[in-house]
Parts: structure tokens; C-alpha cells; sequence
């Protein structure tokens, strides 16, 4: 779809008065969410986009100064052109950084929220210096090794040592242009730190983490989780930063109910911007 201009992929499955929309996370693209896509679409209408330079979306114009706001600009004019006017937004890792400065810029917009292994803080300086040398990296020689190595952080161990079929279809998933990794390295070390805006969240949110995710340990997901106002969080076993795909039945389980509970679209007040 052309959104302002730009090519826009997304995958869209299901029907009802009720959207939700995933945003994927880093450096994957829309099929990432192919289970919560096959099980959820009875509940609701489900939207996954690719973000700039993922899957068959364009690639941002200028990666290195690309940021989180360009990803949000992207969501909310994709949402317009789909006549979407509330949603339940939801993002893993990358995005769920989206997600949280999504809800910073278009509360109006956000209905509820589905936070999974990500986290609210920016980065600290050596996590921005270590995404900084993998821009150096991909510049010198590519995104092959990278790719590799960030398979050891994405999966659990679980995963990583017993389930060989989802190992290569997260792989397959992470075949992108540089430019791709590039700008979202820009967005995610340059982000804005949404800490201090978590007790003032207002829509109900539910947080999600794989035990054995060692990028957003439970222990910090649950820290920051609890200074949202009613949220409930979920731990899902023998699932690390990838929870969605490596506890799909959990993962899956966890939204239902969550959508359920949400009063019918259109009739809960929310407090205006």
C-alpha cells in the first residue's frame, strides 16, 4: 500500500469492530506474528506492517538518521489509510520501543497495548556503542555475520538447543537490505526513554516475557510493568526473547484472554490527550 508516498507492506487477516495491530521486532518482519495471525483472527482484525526497509516495505531514505518517530509516522499513516481509528497496539522488543513512543504521540489512537519482551528505558551508552559498531560492521562487510550472531540472543535456550526447524525459520526471517538494519540500529540507540511515562499509561496493558529472554530478563520486564496502573504480565515457559514464536500456545492464550476482558470497541471512555 502507498502510505504518503511510500510502499507499505502489511499482512491483514480476520474481521470485526476491533483492530489490532503488531509491530515486529528487530531484525525480523511481519510473517514473525504468522501464529498469533492463524489463531487470533477469529477475535478481531489483525494488522502486522512490515517497518521501514523490513519484509517488502520501502527502505527508509536516510538509515542513519532514521529514528523512532519515523517508525511511528510510518504505523499512524498506515493506520489512516485503513480507516483505522483506534487500536489495540501491540510490539515485541523494537517494537515495543515503537509502541511506547506510538502511544507518547497518538494516545487517541491506542485502545489498549500488548508489550512482549521489550523494554521501556533507552539505552544505556554501551548498549548504543555496541549497536553504533554493528552500523560499522554492516557498512565494512555486510549483514551476514550479524545476522548469526544475533540468533544467539533472540532464542532461548530451549530453542536454541532442542528445536533446529525454528532456529532456521527465525534465520530466514532476518534476510534484509543493510540499510534496513541500519536505520532501525539509529532508531533504537537514539530512542526516548519512556520510563517516567509508564504510571501515566491509562488503556489496560498486558506485558509479556519469555523466561529465558536474556535481552529483557523478566526480572526487569516486571519492574517496569509494575509501574503501569492495572497491567498484568504473563512469563511464558521455556520461551526466550522471541516469545510469540518460541510459546506460541501461551503467547496466543495470554492475548485472548486479554482482548476478552476489553470492553466492547467504541463503548469504554478514556480520558482525552
Amino acid at each position: 500500500m502507498n502510505v504518503d508516498g511510500v510502499q507499505v507492506s502489511y499482512l491483514e487477516v480476520g474481521t470485526g469492530e476491533r483492530a489490532v495491530v503488531l509491530l515486529h521486532g528487530f531484525p525480523l518482519r511481519a510473517e514473525m506474528w504468522a501464529p498469533q495471525l492463524a489463531t487470533l483472527s477469529p477475535l478481531a482484525r489483525i494488522v502486522a506492517p512490515d517497518l521501514a526497509g523490513f519484509g517488502r516495505s520501502d527502505v527508509a531514505p536516510e538509515p542513519l538518521r532514521h529514528t523512532m518517530a519515523d517508525y511511528v509516522a510510518q504505523v499512524a499513516g498506515l493506520l489512516r489509510a485503513l480507516g483505522l481509528q483506534r487500536v489495540v497496539l501491540g510490539g515485541l522488543s523494537m517494537g515495543g520501543y515503537v509502541a511506547f513512543s506510538f502511544l507518547r504521540r497518538h494516545p487517541e489512537l491506542v485502545e489498549a497495548l500488548v508489550l512482549a519482551d521489550t523494554r521501556a528505558a533507552a539505552d544505556a551508552k554501551e548498549v548504543a556503542d555496541r549497536r553504533s559498531a554493528q552500523q560499522d560492521q554492516i557498512v565494512a562487510e555486510g549483514t551476514t555475520a550479524l545476522r548469526e550472531s544475533f540468533l544467539e540472543g533472540l532464542l532461548g535456550r530451549t530453542t536454541s538447543e532442542g528445536r533446529p526447524a525454528l532456529v532456521r525459520r527465525v534465520r530466514g526471517l532476518t534476510d534484509h537490505p543493510p540499510d534496513a538494519f541500519l536505520a532501525a540500529l539509529q532508531a533504537m540507540k537514539s530512542r526516548p526513554d519512556c520510563s517516567a511515562d509508564l504510571p501515566g499509561i491509562e488503556v489496560p496493558t498486558l506485558v509479556l516475557v519469555g523466561e529465558e529472554d536474556r535481552l529483557s530478563p523478566p526480572a526487569e520486564v516486571r519492574a517496569w510493568q509494575e509501574a503501569i496502573p492495572g497491567s498484568r504480565l504473563a512469563v511464558l515457559p521455556r520461551a526466550g526473547h522471541l516469545s510469540n514464536l518460541e510459546a506460541p500456545d501461551d503467547f496466543n492464550a495470554a492475548v485472548a484472554a486479554f482482548l476478552a476482558d476489553l470492553p466492547p470497541p467504541g463503548s469504554a471512555v478514556y480520558p482525552e490527550d
